[in-house]
């Protein structure tokens, strides 16, 4: 089975930025018990005030749908929805590289 990749761009709220940073954050910190979450990465844009961007790998796109269903992941969606003005997913196949 082939790994899954996703390339996140989430548009906060004006002004709502850190605090959606701060739950993905969480996010972050919990995917770390997770082996199938190979990588998860928040990155936040010098040129765009209200852009975040999660980087994820996963061994398997099932893996991905399967983490979507926890009670945790659930929450945290709950809690970031109001925050989110706009999201944008490129999902792709990891090959290699660097920390693969």
């Amino acid at each position: 089975m082939s790994r899954f990749g996703m390339y996140a761009k989430f548009t906060a709220q004006s002004g709502k930025r850190d605090a959606l940073v701060e739950i993905l954050l969480e996010g972050a910190d919990s995917s770390q018990s997770m082996k199938d979450c190979e990588l998860y990465i928040i990155n936040i844009s010098d040129t765009e005030p209200d852009t975040v961007w999660v980087t994820e790998v996963w061994s398997n796109a099932e893996a991905h749908k399967a983490s979507l269903t926890r009670e945790e992941t659930k929450m945290a969606i709950q809690r970031a929805m109001p925050l989110i003005a706009g999201v944008e997913t490129i999902k792709m196949r990891p090959l290699g590289g660097k920390g693969l």
